[in-house]
C-alpha cells in the first residue's frame, strides 16, 4: 500500500503554534466484505456476530432475529465456519486467502498509480467486517493528508448485502472525522469491457489447460433472497447481463454457457437456480459429465469459492455420476483484473488529479 512521504508543515503564513498540515492528496480505498482474524471459535464468533448483525445482510426485525443469532446460531456456527477456513488458510502468512488476495491487488494497483499520479495519491484497502476496519482506514488517510478520497467496494455487481453497506460504513467513517475529505463512490462495473474482456481471458486461460473441454460453463453468482428483487435490487439483473457479454466476448452459444447462484442461507426462496442443485441436475438428468466453473462476482478467491465451490458443489457434481470439475480462480491479482481496476480508478479520478 502506498504511503503518505511527505511530512506535515505548519503553513509559513500561520502563528508559531498552529498545528502541522501534511500536504494535500487523493485517497483510494479499496474495500471487500472481510475476513475472521483466525479460524479459532472465538475470532469466528466476533466475525460472523459483525457480518450477520448487519440489516443490510439479514433484514429480519432484530427483536426476532437477535435471540436466534446470539443464542442457537452464534454457538454453533462457529465452529462449523472456522473447520471451513482452516480448510483453506494462509497458514504461511497466518490469514485467510481473501486478505492475502486482496492485499497483493491493493499493492499492484498502488504501483499503477505512482506510475500515474505520483505522490498525488495514497492507495490502501479496507474490510467491512473485521480488519483493517473501514473507520480506521478512513483516519489514516485523513490524518495523512487525504483531502479527497475515491471508495471502490470491490464488487463488479450491485447488492445491498454488499455494495450498499460497504458504502455505509464508508459514510459512517466520514460522520466522526473532524475535517471530512470530499467523496465519490465507484460504481458497479459487472459490464465495463475491460472487466468482461479479463473474465475471458480466464475462462480461456483455463479451457487452453483442460484436455477434454467442458461441456457447460457454469457462471455461479453469490445468491440473495428472491424478495430482494422484487424489492428492486438489480444484482439478478446485472449478474444475468455479465453472464450474456461473457458469452458474446467468447463466442458461445447459450448451450455452452448458464447461470447459477449459490450460498443460500435460511428459509426463504433464493435466486434461482441453485448452483449446488443445478450442477448436479446437469449431471444426472442431461449428461453433462464435464463442467467449469466461473464466480464473476468474486473479486478475490474467498471462503464461497475456495471452500463452497472447489469442495462442497464439486461434491455435489460427483455424486450426481459427475467425472470432470474443473474450478477456475477468480480474477484475483491477474494482470488483466489490475489493467481493468486501474481504468476504473483513473476514469473516477478525473477533475480530481491530472
Amino acid at each position: 500500500m502506498s504511503e503518505a512521504r511527505e511530512t506535515s508543515e505548519r503553513p509559513s503564513h500561520a502563528p508559531a503554534d498552529h498545528p502541522a498540515i501534511p500536504k494535500a492528496k487523493t485517497g483510494i480505498l479499496l474495500a471487500n466484505l472481510g475476513t475472521p482474524d483466525n479460524y479459532d471459535y472465538w475470532s469466528m464468533r466476533r466475525y460472523l456476530n459483525e457480518f450477520l448483525s448487519d440489516r443490510r445482510v439479514i433484514d429480519y426485525s432484530p427483536w426476532k432475529w437477535q435471540p436466534l443469532l446470539q443464542l442457537i446460531i452464534l454457538t454453533k456456527r462457529p465452529f462449523t465456519s472456522g473447520e471451513a477456513y482452516k480448510s483453506i488458510w494462509n497458514e504461511e502468512k497466518g490469514e485467510s486467502p481473501l486478505m492475502t488476495i486482496t492485499r497483493d491487488q491493493t499493492t499492484k494497483l498502488a504501483q499503477a498509480m505512482q506510475e500515474r499520479y505520483g505522490d498525488q495519491v495514497m492507495v490502501d484497502f479496507c474490510m467491512r467486517y473485521g480488519n483493517p476496519s473501514t473507520k480506521s482506514k478512513v483516519r489514516e488517510m485523513t490524518q495523512a493528508g487525504c483531502t479527497r478520497i475515491l471508495f471502490f467496494p470491490l464488487y463488479p455487481h450491485y447488492a445491498g448485502a454488499t455494495s450498499a453497506t460497504a458504502n455505509d460504513q464508508f459514510f459512517r467513517a466520514l460522520m466522526e472525522e473532524t475535517r471530512q475529505p470530499v467523496a465519490r463512490v465507484v460504481e458497479p462495473y459487472f459490464e465495463h469491457p475491460l472487466y468482461i474482456d479479463a473474465l475471458a481471458k480466464s475462462v480461456e486461460t483455463a479451457y487452453a489447460t483442460i484436455e477434454d473441454q467442458p461441456d457447460v460453463l457454469i457462471v455461479s453468482y453469490h445468491g440473495m433472497p428472491k424478495r430482494y428483487l422484487m424489492q428492486g435490487d438489480p444484482y439478478h439483473c446485472q449478474c444475468q447481463k455479465t453472464t450474456r457479454l461473457l458469452k458474446e466476448r467468447l463466442g458461445w452459444d447459450d448451450t455452452q454457457i448458464t447461470t447459477t447462484f449459490q450460498s443460500v442461507f435460511g428459509p426463504e426462496e433464493w435466486l434461482k437456480p441453485y448452483t449446488v442443485e443445478e450442477v448436479a441436475r446437469l449431471a444426472k438428468d442431461e449428461g453433462k459429465k464435464k463442467i467449469a466453473v466461473i464466480a464473476p462476482a468474486f473479486s478475490a478467491d474467498c471462503i464461497e469459492t475456495l471452500e463452497e465451490i472447489n469442495e462442497e458443489i464439486r461434491e455435489s457434481f460427483e455424486e450426481a455420476g459427475g467425472k470432470q470439475f474443473s474450478y477456475i480462480p477468480c480474477l484475483n491479482d491477474q494482470q488483466a483484473h489490475i489493467q481493468a481496476l486501474t481504468s476504473i480508478v483513473e476514469s473516477n479520478l478525473r477533475g480530481w488529479v491530472d
